[in-house]
């Protein structure tokens, strides 16, 4: 009789090394999948392939050479001592194992290596805590396909979104109390932002602004990626006592202005001409420290801080590995 459980973290990926070659490749796998960028298939193929590929993964390298360690790439080192602390807490009950959507370890062959162990569930666990069909999506997209060409049967279940659940909240504000944001002059919080047409596909016919979804979590928009990174916010804003004046939310790596706004570096860059000396930056949409965070936050957004008459510059590490934050997965898992 099978008694063992199985847990699957999941995240987006990264290179197997920073050079120009891997990188390429990385990016090849990750803008052709059709969730992240859903235009028609030959229109992808010659976009991707053919222009931003070729054009973009040399620059990209030198961006992950800046972000890459002697471990590695953070995202994956973390992920890995992420899936030992829970194997390490749940013992030789559970199964548990790190995989990306590009990348290595990929998710085909980490759920092909599971279902060999014959667990009698799994759990899929997305690290991302608001849901989008080109993050949790996708990765939940490919667990369906590994498992259901498996030849075995396996229950599962996914965590799709732990947005506003109270155990992520109290690991976000852990990470934000500790560095001290009253000394602030304000503070940012920034998430990764998405095209407004792919935003706007979780309420067909109406957009965000007929939903107030920056303003209000209601039934009509608790399936918007924008009206969950402002319940976010709100709530952490709640635990921390936030003043409304104290704090603005905003989009980064964008690619064009039909993207999800206010954008982050013009954030940074208003406040730093309005006077503000000393800023704080969190991140809450990525669980991981990756080329987003050090490098997109913490290198080109603070020179652009700076640049602009500001003076101190903080962005708030991820929740990473911390132990409060693999507490929290915990309580999530099994108690959400």
């Amino acid at each position: 009789m099978r008694s063992q459980k199985a847990i699957l973290l999941l995240n987006t990926g990264t290179p197997e090394a920073p050079d120009t070659r891997n990188v390429r490749k990385f990016l090849s796998q990750f803008l052709n999948d059709k969730r992240v960028i859903d235009l028609p298939w030959l229109f992808r193929k010659i976009l991707v392939n053919l222009i931003i590929v070729p054009f973009r993964a040399p620059s990209s390298s030198k961006r992950y050479k800046r972000l890459w360690t002697d471990k590695g790439s953070p995202l994956h080192y973390y992920g890995i001592s992420l899936q030992e602390k829970l194997t390490e807490k749940l013992g030789d009950d559970y199964i548990v194992r790190f995989a990306v959507n590009y990348g290595k370890p990929g998710i085909e062959e980490t759920i092909s290596e599971i279902c060999r162990l014959n667990p009698e569930s799994i759990t899929l666990f997305p690290l991302f805590p608001q849901y989008a069909s080109s993050t949790t999506g996708s990765v939940l997209e490919k667990c369906n396909n590994a498992l259901a060409d498996s030849n075995y049967s396996l229950k599962f279940r996914a965590i799709t979104e732990y947005y506003n659940h109270p155990e992520y909240i109290n690991a976000l504000s852990s990470c934000v109390s500790g560095n001290d944001p009253e000394g602030f002059d304000h503070i940012v919080i920034s998430y990764h932002g998405l095209p407004l047409r792919q935003v706007n596909k979780s309420h067909i016919g109406r957009s965000c602004a007929d939903l107030n979804c920056s303003g209000a979590l209601t039934n009509d928009n608790s399936s918007c990626y924008q009206a969950m990174c402002f319940e976010t916010s709100r709530q952490l804003a709640a635990k921390l006592n936030f003043a409304p004046d104290s704090y603005s939310v905003c989009f980064q790596s964008r690619i064009s202005k039909n993207w999800l706004s206010p954008f982050t570096d013009e954030i940074i860059t208003s406040l730093a001409k309005k006077g503000k000396k000393k800023i704080m930056v969190i991140c809450p949409s990525f669980t991981a420290d990756c080329l987003e965070t050090i490098i997109e936050v913490g290198e080109e957004y603070r020179d652009l801080f700076i640049s602009n008459g500001g003076q101190k510059f903080l962005m708030v590490p991820a929740l990473n590995d911390r132990e409060f934050w693999v507490e929290a997965i915990l309580k999530i898992l099994f108690v959400y």
